[in-house]
């Protein structure tokens, strides 16, 4: 980490208490938002050579706040809730061989695509950037970034022959011996 101007620790440290208050009001709870202010700090003082003096630390800081919170709130609402573990009782996992053939056809078809069409979809969809962020870094509209990612997604289930959401995973056969021992 390269050396802070000391005034603009000082902008960043007074900061803290709004930024606290926002992350209060994000997450609904105290720990949780002490751990975002904390990681906002961590991430400000290791990317300050990318704020530009003159303009709003402020923003730049509830910005950084903002990103983290959305970042965690898409991963933990793809999470299922299973305290009593029913959940992770019905879950049976594929045979390896044809995962890794599936993954080899994917990434075959993924280097087809191209290139404007494979990078918005690998930010979008591998990477988790927002349609909005994606659009920042290629420096292009977000309704571009839209269009690209729905074009790639669609000449990439033509190319896997991938109709509807059966057609992912094992085939026929194995599906049914998977659910062979669920009732």
């Amino acid at each position: 980490m390269s050396k802070v101007d000391p005034s603009l620790r000082d902008e960043i440290i007074a900061a803290i208490p709004n930024l606290r208050a926002f992350a209060i009001s994000l997450s609904g709870s105290v720990d949780r938002a002490d751990d975002l202010v904390q990681e906002t700090l961590l991430r400000a003082f290791a990317n300050i050579a990318s704020f530009r003096p003159g303009t709003n630390l402020s923003a730049w800081l509830f910005t950084i706040l903002r990103n983290l919170f959305r970042s965690e709130y898409r991963k933990r609402r793809r999470e299922v809730p299973d305290s009593d573990g029913l959940f992770a009782a019905t879950l049976a996992t594929n045979p390896d061989q044809t995962t890794h053939l599936d993954f080899e056809d994917f990434r075959a078809a993924l280097d087809r695509l191209p290139a404007d069409q494979r990078e918005a979809l690998v930010l979008v969809g591998a990477s988790g950037f927002s349609y909005e962020e994606t659009a920042e870094i290629c420096n292009c509209a977000v309704g571009t970034i839209k269009s690209r990612v729905n074009r790639a997604r669609r000449r990439l289930g033509e190319m896997l022959a991938i109709e509807t959401a059966e057609d992912f995973g094992p085939d026929q056969p194995t599906r049914a011996a998977l659910g062979a021992g669920h009732t």
